[in-house]
């Protein structure tokens, strides 16, 4: 067979055939990887580095070219002194697959190990497994075993150097991966017969393009959506999207009253049809028993695979930035604190503490989904002498998300309740256009170039004005949406 696929190309095609043909005969129209994408690549390097080190005699096949590794790789194979390769090269009729860990047990059968950066064992990973083990064993090895290693989440760090033994948990999944492979023939053949069509397969989008991951030519299959599309229903279920599908019906201003809908999405079908938005009689008085002084708090955080300080666990979220903005009471002129850890030491300690301080006894404090209230709890099991003041912090939060989702609608808001669709609903004028850190997934990545002492003084003093400005638009911008909302309210209580 001329033609080779790869193990990532063939799990490609396993979520969606037209994906495998666009990544092999037209790759150049795949959406380029963002800096988000890169730096998960990068965490899963290196975990793959980590695991390395449970086989501390192994043997990488580091051959760039395909063919001279796959012969590096039978030489190593047949090296009875060798314990483990990396990286290993094999091919079997077109397919063609690079093993993580081919270690030989002491039985001298061999063992597949797949390492995954991921905190457990997900379906879309046997499908990698199974493919290795096809080639691998047509090829004539003796595969006892297949495992996947992945993260264990259980791992706490205790400092010093991270014990690859503890940190990954390593599930043999032999039976199941043997269990797939008479469907793998399948899967080989309808991947090659559509390789070898003259145009990519007519397939129509759905819940494939967005997993197990999102498809790099997902907006190629689907069309951006109008602002009434009946997908911007809150949590609409797929079967009522496709029952009012097959009515005809994609436009929320079509669904009849008589459509089975949740209160919620009624509320919202009957803003987007009456082009108003939606205030409970309840609101007001819910937002009449806030307690001055009022602060509105957002936190920034970091949760890297493996934990960089003593008592964290892989994918624990770490705390380096707050923003606080402050009304003393109604209608004065809110005052700003904040707190940006710039190096590369521990920053818990000093963001708690410093956050204590500027948070003061007394008022509610407004944030926006329980994010903030989950990182008080690691904090407080972090540091327990702390645990007092937090949990003093933490009676007073006061969520607007909840609120917002019970007591308003908003055309604008396309059925997401999120701060980045409730803001530009209320307060228009108010945007994240153009800031070079919009969002926590950026402000993560560019606190994380900040502490490498890489950048230049000049480079770290911009980087640090970015995050500081979105972590402080993050607070104004609750600020500015509670105003919004006690207007509402009122607008409400006079009609």
């Amino acid at each position: 067979m001329s033609m080779r696929i790869s193990k990532s190309k063939f799990v490609a095609g396993v979520q969606c055939l037209k994906r495998l043909y666009l990544q092999v005969h037209s790759p150049e129209l795949a959406e380029q990887p963002d800096a988000a994408a890169e730096a998960i690549i990068e965490q899963g390097h290196k975990v793959g580095m980590l695991a390395r080190r449970l086989f501390p005699r192994g043997v990488e096949v580091c051959e760039r070219s395909l063919d001279q590794a796959i012969r590096a790789t039978r030489e190593l194979v047949a090296n009875p002194e060798i314990p483990a390769l990396f990286e290993a090269a094999f091919e079997h009729d077109g397919v063609v697959v690079r093993v993580d860990v081919l270690h030989r047990r002491a039985d001298g059968r061999l063992r597949l190990i797949e390492v995954k950066s991921s905190a457990s064992l997900k379906e879309e990973h046997l499908d990698d497994v199974a493919i290795q083990y096809r080639v691998l064993s047509r090829c004539g090895l003796d595969v006892g075993s297949c495992c996947l290693a992945h993260v264990n989440r259980s791992f706490v760090f205790r400092g010093g150097n991270v014990d690859p033994l503890r940190f990954f948990r390593i599930r043999n999944v032999t039976r199941l991966v043997e269990k797939l492979q008479p469907k793998l023939t399948f899967q080989l053949r309808a991947a090659f017969t559509v390789l070898s069509m003259p145009a990519a397969p007519d397939v129509k989008p759905g819940s494939h393009c967005t997993a197990p991951v999102v498809c790099e030519f997902y907006d190629r299959c689907n069309s951006p959506r109008p602002d009434d599309h009946i997908g911007y229903l809150p949590r609409i279920h797929a079967s009522a999207m496709e029952e009012l599908e097959e009515m005809g019906i994609e436009s929320i201003r079509e669904i009849p009253d008589d459509f089975e809908l949740s209160e919620i999405q009624r509320r919202a079908a009957t803003c987007v049809q009456t082009g108003e938005p939606w205030y409970s009689p309840e609101l007001r008085q819910v937002l009449d028993g806030l307690a001055y002084p009022l602060y509105f708090a957002d936190f920034e955080t970091v949760n890297p695979a493996i934990p960089p300080f003593a008592g964290m666990r892989p994918y624990d979220q770490l705390p380096f930035q707050w923003s606080v903005h402050v009304l003393r009471q109604p209608g004065a002129e809110h005052e700003h604190y904040e707190f940006l850890a710039t190096g590369a030491n521990d920053p818990r300690r000093e963001f708690i503490e410093s956050l204590c301080y500027a948070l003061g006894e007394s008022g509610n404090i407004v944030v926006y989904s329980a994010f903030e209230s989950q990182r008080l709890s690691d904090l407080a099991s972090w540091f327990p002498e702390f645990a007092d003041r937090i949990n003093a912090i933490q009676a007073r939060l006061f969520d607007l998300l909840p609120i917002v989702r019970a007591h308003t609608y908003h055309p604008a808001y396309a059925g997401s309740y999120s701060i980045k669709s409730v803001l530009p609903a209320l307060v228009p004028e108010m945007t994240y256009d153009g800031m070079e850190v919009a969002d926590g997934q950026a402000a993560g990545l560019a606190w994380e170039s900040l502490i490498t002492g890489l950048l230049d003084k000049t480079e770290r003093d911009r980087i640090r004005k970015a995050l500081l400005d979105y972590c402080g638009q993050d607070t104004l911008a609750l600020v500015t949406v509670l105003e919004k909302l006690k207007l509402g309210a009122k607008g409400c209580l006079q009609k």
